[in-house]
């Protein structure tokens, strides 16, 4: 089963940006759909963009314009870029693929005002 590794996350102040990372340990990632996900403690995990093979994008309106997810397959790497960033961003991100049903273990971004 594909192993899926998030980092990039922090602590950062309102405004700022962050760069998100998923390296995902398999050989079909090129040819994966995959999607960045957050989660809030009590709350339903929450879709933020879902990434094609190709690299075609599909966001969720509440970080369109903001957030920007693309993937490098020849790196097996997908990322998140993460731009103005506000309070109410902090969470845990996860990556996810859709042909293997699986999900990586998080990585916090803290958002201070």
């Amino acid at each position: 089963q594909v192993q899926l590794v998030e980092s990039g996350g922090g602590l950062v102040q309102a405004g700022e940006s962050l760069r998100l990372s998923c390296t995902a340990s398999t050989i079909n990632f090129s040819k994966a759909p995959m999607a960045w996900y957050r989660q809030v403690p009590g709350k339903e995990r929450e879709r933020l963009v879902l990434i094609g093979p190709s690299g075609t994008t599909s966001y969720a309106p509440s970080v369109k314009g903001r957030f920007t997810a693309s993937r490098d397959n020849a790196k097996d790497t997908m990322y998140l870029q993460l731009d103005n960033l506000q309070p109410e961003d902090s969470a845990a991100y996860y990556c996810y693929s859709y042909t293997d049903n699986s999900w990586g273990q998080g990585t916090q971004v803290t958002v201070s005002s």
